[in-house]
């Protein structure tokens, strides 16, 4: 490629993603691998692959989006990611770089900033469904896969709950401030270009009634064990279903949040979908079979889909050049002004 990297950002997705290509193809070389064919599976807020290596095996390759997180906090995710394969939970095995190191940080001309890199094992399965055709399975098949997804958050939280934090360990926050306060992890969403008069003052005062929901929820792990290390983005694409096995993958955005809003994620483009109260009664059946879920704390829920609602008006208002922002925007729009209205009464 001739290009210097001044023209990543002027190129559209297919563009960007070839350049994504040459990076992974000169990343592969601090594993000591060849590969043999490429495949881009995704590009929205980190570019991963599909890798067929030369020794037969397949690899899942992931470039992270530039300054998301520092080297520290994608330490701290692998090194958690880690504990939970080695606690039989089942997510992606890591495979360290030839000197040992969970990830790289990898530069090519046809890319602006040096980016993080890590490679995992390949995941067998399909995934359970997407933002943008939702989960089209039958009410049988709904109920098994959601009470597995129910019983696979609660192991995840039980492990958060007792694993003692490695020093140095440092993720975000989903808490109040994260969600609803003045700058929120994700984006000031109320700013987001295409939100009219009507859409950003509900916005407004459902983020002002959400934070204050929140903080009165309580944050404190030692309160209910609500609260403590969660994946944070449990939706269908991040779930893998081969047989009657799930498959948790993707963990870039885990961080500290509250177990509801785990369960919000799980369930949030599914809440106009047929087959929503099924998925909610067999997710919360799944969690309860491993662990407490008291009714006092479910009846919360509107909070945390309103929350919820806020974050992807955030990620699309602070990345406008992703097709993601440019086609699922009103979509978007309205289902967190729909979740904000139920919330507010």
């Amino acid at each position: 490629m001739s290009e210097t990297h001044t023209d990543f950002y002027a190129r559209d997705a297919a563009g960007q993603a070839q350049c994504m290509r040459e990076l992974a193809s000169a990343a592969l070389a601090h594993w000591g691998l060849a590969a043999t064919d490429m495949h881009l599976i995704k590009y929205r807020e980190n570019a991963v692959f599909r890798v067929e290596l030369a020794d037969g095996r397949r690899v899942a390759l992931r470039i992270h989006r530039h300054a998301y997180h520092s080297d520290a906090e994608l330490h701290s995710e692998l090194q958690w990611l880690d504990a939970l394969a080695a606690a039989g939970i089942p997510v992606p095995q890591i495979l360290p770089a030839q000197d040992g190191a969970l990830f790289r940080n990898v530069q090519v001309p046809a890319v602006p900033e040096a980016r993080q890199v890590d490679i995992f094992a390949w995941v067998e399965g399909r995934q359970l469904g997407s933002v943008e055709a939702g989960v089209e399975l039958d009410l049988p098949t709904v109920r098994g896969i959601y009470r597995t997804i129910g019983a696979l958050a609660a192991r995840l939280h039980e492990h958060s709950a007792r694993w003692a934090l490695p020093e140095g360990f440092v993720r975000h926050a989903w808490d109040a401030d994260g969600l609803a306060g003045a700058t929120p992890f994700w984006g000031r969403f109320w700013e987001l270009e295409q939100l009219n008069d009507e859409e950003r003052s509900l916005l407004v005062q459902a983020r002002d009634a959400v934070h204050a929901g929140l903080s009165a929820y309580g944050s404190d792990p030692a309160n209910d064990g609500r609260y403590g290390l969660i994946h944070a983005d449990l939706v269908a694409e991040n779930l893998l279903v081969d047989g009657a096995d799930v498959r948790l993958i993707d963990f870039d955005d885990a961080g500290f949040g509250w177990h509801l809003f785990e369960l919000a994620t799980a369930l949030y483009f599914e809440s106009d979908a047929p087959h929503f109260e099924t998925a909610f009664a067999a997710l919360v059946e799944g969690y309860r079979s491993v662990r407490d879920l008291p009714e006092a704390q479910l009846a919360h829920m509107p909070l945390f889909f309103a929350a919820r609602s806020f974050t992807y008006l955030g990620w699309i208002h602070t990345r406008p050049e992703t097709e993601t922002a440019r086609t699922l925007g009103p979509m978007l729009i309205d289902m967190a002004c729909r979740a904000a209205r139920r919330y507010l009464g």
